[in-house]
């Protein structure tokens, strides 16, 4: 009986050090929306294309103009403005279903590392569509998205890291399929969100 209840009290105190350390109250809903919201944008790029008179499948023509680069940027914007705002609104239903805070000290750390690499990211994809260097920038987002990922994983689920180093490795091949750039997106901004997603909704929601 006195094993038993050590043993109780040793995993609350682990649970309780694991919610002071990290944010924890992320929902895998919010990764499964995101990949949605990411193949719903890689789809409306594709007739985009289809507008155009491109057949994105034939590869002949998939390092586009100037004009298509600055239209595809929008839609990159709109996407990741609606994948933030969902992930949020599933985060903070979460967190007040478990009745924790959202806005904390460890929250302000898990958003300072993930923000670094995003930015510098950012930065760096910005400076490749200035330089009309656009079948680079794919690629270059898949990277640096995973790396914020893993850099942010110390204060978030352990699982984050795995999807970041899935992202750089997807980014990192892309490098070497330039033109094919919106099939990598789409799997790794869409489906490995949706994957990791469902597996994150099942195991801690």
């Amino acid at each position: 009986m006195e094993s038993k209840n050590y043993q109780e009290e040793l995993a609350h105190i682990r649970q309780m050090m694991e919610r002071s350390s990290r944010f924890i109250s992320l929902s895998g809903l919010s990764g499964v929306i995101a990949g949605i919201v990411a193949l719903l944008g890689s789809f409306y790029v594709y007739f985009i294309f289809q507008r155009d008179g491109i057949d994105y499948f034939d590869g002949e023509r998939n390092i586009h103009s100037h004009s298509i680069a600055k239209e595809l940027f929008f839609v990159a914007l709109i996407v990741l403005f609606l994948a933030i705002s969902s992930g949020y609104i599933f985060t903070a239903g979460k967190s007040k279903k478990k009745n924790l805070k959202i806005w904390d000290s460890i929250t302000k750390k898990l958003l300072f590392n993930f923000a670094i690499p995003l930015v510098a990211g950012g930065v760096f994809c910005l400076a490749l569509w200035f330089h009309h260097y656009f079948p680079l920038i794919a690629p270059s987002m898949l990277i640096f998205y995973g790396l914020a990922l893993i850099n942010a994983e110390r204060y978030t689920l352990s699982d984050v890291k795995y999807l970041g180093i899935c992202e750089v490795v997807l980014g990192i091949i892309a490098l070497f399929w330039l033109g094919w750039g919106l099939i990598f997106w789409a799997v790794g901004f869409g489906f490995l969100h949706i994957f990791y997603g469902i597996l994150m909704y099942g195991k801690y929601d």
